[in-house]
């Protein structure tokens, strides 16, 4: 048996996570096919070379450099994703079970989750479209410039006045930055990935957006009134008032006692027409 150091077992440790992380990130992207495609063609190389085929094996010689540029090009959606996705990951908090980003204040106010909740709810009664896109730790104002600039208090009137029908600020998109609407109509990238066909632009935005950046999107539909939330690219639809308020309370990552939140839920689910602050519960 040979002679294991400290920095042997780390290596190892490193390479198992390593390997681990790509095989899970294959498999849940278009990787995955493209794999099992290889492999076929890694069986045929295999059956050459057993058999001795110099003019397949020849072919492949010149051709694997050419493979693997091509591998890489095919892929670069999924590469660029991984990456950001890798530079996001806070390996303290993911290790230790931490959240060193979270503080007493939050990213945003409980004042700014009731005027998004309320809202987000009007609009839903009276079918008027909206994408609300909140930051989070990855900036958006590269997103921001392509709008008109505000940077106003977040406030339920001024949402549902902003996404009303034949106004100039209603098309596109609002991004929420801490308590205030920092800019209005601003355009976002469409997801490429299969969805719904009932489901327009819209819907494709805000996924889109979740794809590349950690923010927390709130869509809206013109045409059913249905709320959904888009979050690292997977779609929630059918949202109610109780889970969306417990997704922007999630999303605020504010220092409180779960169970005041609890009772804020049930205290809400007694009384729906009234609008509850978790700063008034004893």
């Amino acid at each position: 048996m040979p002679n294991l150091r400290l920095t042997d077992i780390v290596e190892i440790l490193i390479l198992a996570f390593l390997i681990y992380h790509i095989l899970l990130w294959i498999k849940n992207t278009r990787a995955w096919s493209l794999l099992k495609g290889l492999l076929v063609i890694g069986a045929f190389v295999a059956i050459a070379a057993v058999f001795n085929m110099s003019t397949i094996l020849w072919i492949v010689q010149h051709v694997t450099g050419l493979a693997v540029t091509a591998v890489v090009i095919l892929l670069q959606p999924e590469l660029r994703s991984a990456m950001e996705e890798l530079g996001q990951t806070n390996f303290l908090s993911s290790l230790f079970n931490v959240d060193y980003t979270r503080t007493p204040e939050g990213r945003f106010s409980d004042k700014t989750i009731n005027e998004i909740v309320r809202a987000s709810l009007q609009m839903s009664k009276v079918n008027t479209g909206a994408l609300i896109v909140i930051e989070q730790t990855t900036p958006l104002q590269e997103y921001a410039r392509t709008g008109i600039d505000m940077d106003a208090l977040v406030t339920s009137q001024l949402l549902i006045n902003i996404f009303e029908k034949n106004t100039p600020l209603h098309d596109g998109a609002v991004i929420i930055r801490k308590n205030r609407v920092i800019a209005a109509t601003c355009y976002l990238p469409l997801s490429e990935n299969r969805m719904d066909k009932n489901l327009g632009t819209r819907h494709r935005a805000g996924v889109g957006i979740s794809e590349v950046t950690d923010s927390l999107t709130i869509i809206v539909s013109e045409e059913t009134g249905e709320i959904s939330l888009a979050y690292r690219g997977a779609l929630t639809r059918s949202v109610t008032e109780e889970m969306l308020r417990e997704r922007l309370v999630t999303l605020q990552n504010k220092e409180v006692q779960e169970a005041r939140y609890a009772r804020l839920l049930s205290r809400k689910g007694k009384e729906k027409n009234k609008d509850a602050d978790p700063e008034n519960l004893p």
